[in-house]
């Protein structure tokens, strides 16, 4: 398959990208805890952005597109990826934000690659939770990651993920379905399960925040996460932009992985680097392709 992606790199207007918004105590609880919220990161004209691309993607779900809540919920939550190719306002702020330069200086790599956009919604009332999980072992990607988890509305602190700070440091974990925890990708006993977290919370180091639009938490692929439902009178819109550092290497898995990536196999051998234009460099910024 021969990817076709045409970049449309526009500077946003009043948007500053000179400097970085975490100093070296944001890096260091980075290192140490697999986990940190940055404030204020997203500015207005970036989250006008990001809503009119979360409503394109409403209206137009992808092949990739998924309904993670059951019929009987109350509401619904529903997730797609990799829409960044046909999605200009993700393309701009995945690339032209201060997210990817904020990735690079806590992930202490010298350049990071975009790796994929994830739109996940849970509407108001929505009961269905996100089950304790890593992140990496769904992927292709053998390296270091972050994720930028990026809300579009308030997240009063009940409704707003949970992190094992520490756990990054740990063991890869068996990935499984959340709605009917089944082992897709691993090999049932190949991998450490997730422990019952919930039935003795004392005994991890969580955390969690209230969140405000532009605000912004910075996980590690490898972080054991959840998050709850989001049983208020609002809906929870968020766009998480994925990064890679510049040593990541692509994995051929013998599974489909999620998100997919179909034909990428044919394309980009086992071990390569992720040189490849569906992971554009996302710094240092490169010139505008006209």
């Amino acid at each position: 398959m021969l990817w076709i992606i045409r970049h449309v790199r526009v500077p946003i207007s009043g948007v500053d990208l000179n400097g970085t918004m975490v100093d070296d105590s944001a890096i260091e609880a980075f290192a140490r805890d697999g986990v940190v919220a940055v404030r204020g990161v997203i500015k207005p004209p970036e989250l006008e952005l990001l809503a009119e691309g979360v409503s394109r993607v409403v209206d137009a779900p992808g092949t990739r597109a998924n309904v993670a809540s059951r019929e009987t919920d109350p509401g619904r939550f529903f997730e797609d990826f990799v829409r960044w190719p046909d999605t200009p306002e993700f393309e701009q702020v995945a690339l032209r934000s201060q997210l990817p330069e904020l990735a690079a200086a806590l992930l202490d790599s010298p350049s990071v690659r975009f790796y994929h956009d994830h739109v996940l919604i849970k509407e108001a009332g929505t009961s269905q939770s996100t089950p304790w999980h890593q992140d990496q072992p769904y992927y292709n990607v053998e390296g270091r990651g972050i994720s930028a988890w990026v809300p579009l509305d308030p997240i009063p602190r009940a409704g707003s993920p949970e992190f094992w700070a520490g756990s990054h440091r740990g063991p890869w974990r068996m990935p499984r379905t959340f709605l009917d925890s089944e082992a897709k990708w691993f090999p049932e006993g190949s991998l450490v399960e997730i422990p019952d977290i919930d039935a003795d919370r004392s005994a991890y180091d969580i955390r969690q925040w209230a969140l405000d639009p532009g605000d912004v938490v910075f996980f590690n692929f490898l972080t054991v996460h959840c998050a709850p439902g989001f049983p208020f009178d609002h809906g929870r819109r968020v766009v998480s932009f994925r990064y890679i550092d510049a040593e990541a290497r692509h994995v051929v898995r013998p599974w489909a992985t999620s998100p997919e990536f179909p034909g990428l196999a044919d394309e980009l051998g086992e071990g390569e680097l992720f040189d490849h234009p569906l992971f554009p460099v996302a710094w240092p910024p490169v010139p505008a392709i006209r």
